[in-house]
């Protein structure tokens, strides 16, 4: 089931992206004159089709992992005389220019409209203040210490962890200061302190944690919430409402302490100390043994936490009007520009290792998970990877929409395009490049795994 959810997270994703990516070329492409012929979702043979009164086919095809806008070519084949005018390769350097930009462009419009969505609607944002700080970290280097709050880095203003996530992320790999707007008690100040190359692991990278910030939590008092039909909870006697005191005669200081207790004793049978409506009983319970996809086993009794209140005076509302929105969302945009073109530069300079790119199955897993999280986390992810396609597809690479806005843009000024022979060789060169990276990144995914 696990996924099937995930799979479904990402066909939505990529079938949103790419339906804007190609609708910018197609929009672009019939405002130019230039005759489409099919506007497809997907690869493949198409599963269904229709045509709409200029002729042009609008398909959903088999394999829902891109998608095309197939115009009216003469490299692909003869056009009829009187057709000639509505061909592609009839227009303009300038228009084919914009043809091709067309579907990047989209893809920044559609960004910078979900930022604005999201700004006008409103979110609730956990506020930035830090809970433990990691020993001989940046962190520590810098000064930081439990109970303050972030509110600027490096004099970016900062409203949620994201937002300090995406600043930090910056500073990936870099030597040089960086420096905290933060308050502590209604003091306010600025702290700063050496970054000293600090990286990202090649794994699962957090920056935060790597960093050295733990995100400040309310406690979370070990009683349980939900408790499934069957599990080994249930068939203890326990209930929704109980508080675990102890297991074993060991205390239980919260929830966490809980769970590892479970986990570490798969089919071992525990003595709890349950204190129920003002008084303590002693539950015995064996948790059922749960293999994990890595191959650990674990132990499992099939109960969740109370649901626990974050306290109001952490909490941030953040909501603007329409037009005060519009800057808000364009800064947005551009602050997931810049990182990705920062990423980008910091992987071609060894900065950073090129073990942190991702492809389709971490994609499919930040969709899922994004998904599930609510609205506002599928939004900005959605948002993120849609600056992320349109950044890739105006690399100057063959076969992307930036190599073949080169080739336009070389043909104006020679008045006359490159040879066939070489824009096939910068083809292959481009494809070569493009799979080489593909397979990376899902041999990066496969290792994450």
């Amino acid at each position: 089931m696990q996924i099937i959810q995930t799979l479904l997270a990402l066909v939505l994703t990529l079938g949103i992206l790419v339906t804007l990516h190609e609708y910018g070329h197609f929009w672009v492409a019939r405002r130019c004159g230039v005759k489409v012929l099919r506007f497809s979702v997907g690869f493949g043979k198409p599963l269904f089709s229709w045509h709409d009164r200029h002729g042009t086919e609008f398909a959903i095809a088999a394999i829902p992992l891109g998608g095309y806008v197939k115009m009216l070519d003469e490299r692909e084949g003869p056009v009829p005389e009187e057709l000639r005018d509505q061909a592609f390769t009839s227009k303009p350097p300038s228009q084919r220019i914009a043809i091709a930009a067309a579907g990047p462009i989209a893809n920044f419009l559609f960004a910078i409209f979900a930022y604005w969505v999201l700004a006008v609607v409103g979110v609730t944002h956990v506020a930035p203040i830090v809970g433990d700080v990691a020993g001989k970290s940046v962190a520590e280097r810098v000064g930081l210490q439990e109970g303050m709050e972030i509110h600027a880095v490096d004099g970016h203003r900062v409203s949620s962890w994201r937002d300090v996530n995406m600043r930090i992320l910056e500073r990936a790999g870099e030597q040089g200061e960086i420096t905290l707007d933060v308050s502590s008690g209604g003091a306010q100040g600025v702290l700063s302190g050496e970054l000293d190359g600090w990286g990202l692991s090649e794994d699962t990278p957090n920056p935060l944690a790597e960093f050295g910030i733990t995100p400040w939590r309310p406690d979370v008092p070990a009683v349980l919430g939900q408790i499934s039909d069957g599990g080994a909870a249930q068939v203890a006697g326990l209930q929704a409402g109980d508080r675990i005191l102890a297991v074993d005669d060991l205390p239980v200081g919260n929830w966490f302490d809980l769970v590892d207790f479970i986990r570490n004793a798969p089919g071992q049978s525990l003595a709890l100390t349950v204190e129920r409506a003002g008084s303590e009983r002693s539950v015995q319970i064996t948790p059922e043994a749960k293999t994990l996809d890595n191959g650990e086993t674990i132990g499992f009794v099939g109960t969740g936490v109370e649901a626990v209140s974050w306290p109001d005076s952490v909490m941030r509302d953040v909501r603007y009007g329409p037009l005060a929105a519009i800057p808000i969302a364009l800064d947005e945009t551009w602050a997931d520009t810049r990182l990705t073109l920062v990423a980008i530069k910091k992987m071609v300079t060894g900065l950073l290792s090129p073990s942190n790119l991702s492809g389709p199955i971490t994609i499919a897993r930040v969709a899922e998970a994004s998904v599930s999280s609510g609205f506002e986390d599928f939004v900005r992810f959605l948002a993120y990877l849609s600056v992320s396609l349109g950044i890739l597809n105006l690399l100057p690479v063959p076969v992307l929409d930036g190599g073949h806005m080169v080739y336009y843009t070389i043909e104006a000024i020679r008045r006359k395009p490159l040879s066939d022979e070489v824009q096939a060789l910068g083809l292959r060169i481009g494809m070569a490049m493009i799979l080489t990276l593909m397979v990376f990144a899902l041999y990066n995914d496969l290792m994450r795994l």
